[in-house]
């Protein structure tokens, strides 16, 4: 039975739970009676509001105390962080602890569960299904690849048990063509042996006649043979073939049979970017300038064709074209540096690492290279394949579009150093990605989107990080499909899409999620082709007929 509870129900004081209830503490929701007001009123250090009891406010909804069942919680213990009821208060565990209101103090932490529930919903929890989806979509590459591996020592097997059956039926077949001429040279002596047998026996016949007579010209017609027949035929000697088989060398067979690699399973990052949504907060929002401006113009002396600009920092910017050399700018148009392709062959496109080296991609030679202290190294080198267009990416991995060999597929790979750690080729239903041509430019947004301007599909291609399809833009509504030919792509900090339209004379700007946003057609463009934004969001367009590099203000 509740103690403040008496057979008429008299509600008790929460502090003596002994005598009836007459006042009411709204600051610290604590029910007192006479004696225990002045009690109550005695700590100073809060301006207590007791009015009596049946003037008191409507009583909120306050938790129910999990140690006292009868009681609720109308404070909260901030040194603990745990509600409280009176009791707990009047046990002396929480004395000289703050108090606050527990329902505003839960309604505090509410926020903190909606951000942490936005969170889940929006960045957690979409990972994980990606997560997920990649790895459904390696069980099924599983089933394939070890497949290809049981069809491989399969075929090889059949291999070797051909090969051993052409051995073991040559053999067979010599042994029957010795044995067929050992036979034959037997047979041959048999016949002799039995031609002079029957010539024997027809002379001791005739010698019998002989003897037998007195027939004088018998006698004198007859020939002595003897000699003639103790001259005994050649023998036919022959060696008689043998097998001579090799002891089977288990491990040796192993080594020319072939062998399988090993089976390594590691634990590593999943390679996706899970920060805190402090960390990953939007930057201040910069409005697009109604009318772009045009800051500056650099000449870079390329005559016949400028592909690629890449900033090295907001002062210095790289650019490549129609030959072998790549050169460094500043944005007084000065000439910093020059680097000449190990193999004499124009780069297809160059950027540059988080540490500040040049890479650039070589499809004559079919490699990734870097240029280091002044040193050109190969970082990567393809089979089959020949790599295009490259871009840096905020964790410092590569992303390269490539064709094959023959042009008739095409692929993203993105390469931690030299090793590859993911390829992104077809969409969710096996479809290709991207078109065959060789014309796609690559960035990577800050929402760590792969975005790549697809000239021959006439489209920009956006999938997220685990590379799956987002969306494709194929060009301003206003405009027809057949008119949008995109060639270099770029990123700012808002997460903007930046696309030259080439023939159009026109740079596109998109959101992150593929809708247009703005033009830049106000700068007498000349053929825009490669692109990039420096820290400060200025843009950067290498203009592929005219060789020069205009710097752009457009936020």
């Amino acid at each position: 039975m509740d103690p403040r509870k008496s057979a008429q129900d008299i509600l008790l004081c929460d502090l003596c739970q002994t005598a009836a209830l007459q006042s009411h503490c709204e600051l610290c929701h604590v029910n007192l009676c006479i004696v225990c007001v002045g009690k109550h009123l005695s700590d100073s250090s809060k301006r207590h509001n007791v009015v009596p009891y049946k003037h008191r406010t409507s009583t909120p909804n306050y938790p129910k105390c999990p140690n006292h069942t009868q009681k609720h919680c109308e404070l909260y213990c901030e040194k603990c962080d745990v509600p409280v009821c009176s009791t707990c208060i009047s046990s002396g565990k929480h004395k000289g602890h703050d108090l606050s209101d527990a329902l505003k103090k839960l309604s505090s932490k509410r926020k903190y569960f909606k951000k942490d529930l936005q969170e889940l919903e929006k960045t957690i929890f979409p990972i994980y299904e990606e997560i997920a989806s990649v790895l459904n979509s390696e069980k099924e590459n599983l089933e394939k690849h070890y497949e290809k591996l049981t069809t491989a020592v399969t075929k090889q097997g059949e291999d070797w048990h051909r090969e051993i059956n052409i051995i073991v039926n040559k053999q067979k077949y010599e042994i029957d063509e010795m044995k067929s001429k050992h036979l034959a040279a037997l047979n041959k002596q048999e016949k002799e042996i039995k031609q002079i047998t029957s010539e024997l026996k027809q002379c001791i016949v005739n010698l019998k006649e002989i003897l037998d007579s007195n027939d004088v010209s018998l006698t004198s017609a007859y020939k002595s043979r003897n000699a003639e027949f103790r001259s005994l035929p050649p023998k036919v000697n022959v060696s008689l073939p043998s097998f001579s088989s090799h002891q089977i060398n288990t491990e040796q067979l192993h080594q020319m049979f072939g062998s399988l690699s090993a089976l390594s399973i590691t634990t590593g990052k999943h390679g996706y970017t899970m920060e805190t949504p402090e960390a990953v907060s939007c930057p201040p929002v910069k409005p697009l300038l109604d009318e772009p401006e045009l800051i500056t113009t650099i000449d870079t002396g390329y005559k016949y064709g400028q592909y690629s600009v890449t900033c090295l920092s907001d002062e210095e910017i790289w650019t490549g074209g129609d030959d072998k050399i790549m050169k460094l700018y500043n944005l007084q148009g000065k000439l910093l540096k020059s680097i000449q392709t190990n193999s004499g062959n124009e780069p297809r496109d160059i950027a540059v690492t988080k540490s500040g080296d040049l890479l650039y991609t070589d499809p004559g030679t079919k490699t990734v290279n870097i240029a280091k202290n002044k040193q050109i190294q190969e970082v990567i080198r393809l089979q089959g394949w020949k790599p295009y267009n490259i871009c840096s990416t905020s964790s410092g991995d590569l992303l390269v579009t490539m064709n094959s060999d023959d042009n008739k597929q095409s692929k993203v790979v993105c390469y931690s150093g030299s090793t590859e750690k993911q390829t992104i080729q077809f969409d969710s239903e096996g479809k290709p990605l991207y078109s065959s041509g060789v014309l796609k430019y690559i960035s990577e947004n800050r929402n760590l989107d792969i975005c790549v301007a697809d000239c021959g599909a006439r489209a920009v291609v956006v999938v997220n990080q685990a590379g799956k399809l987002r969306f494709r833009y194929t060009g301003h509504p206003s405009t027809t499909k057949k008119s949008f030919f995109p060639y270099g792509i770029t990123t700012d900090s808002q997460s903007h899409i930046l696309t030259a339209e080439n023939y159009n004379h026109r740079i596109h700007i998109l959101d992150q999620d593929g809708q247009f946003l703005h033009y830049i057609d106000n700068c007498n463009l000349d053929y825009p082709w490669g692109l990039c934004v420096d820290t400060r969001d200025n843009l950067f367009v290498a203009e592929w007929s005219s060789g020069k590099v205009k710097k752009i203000k457009y936020m």
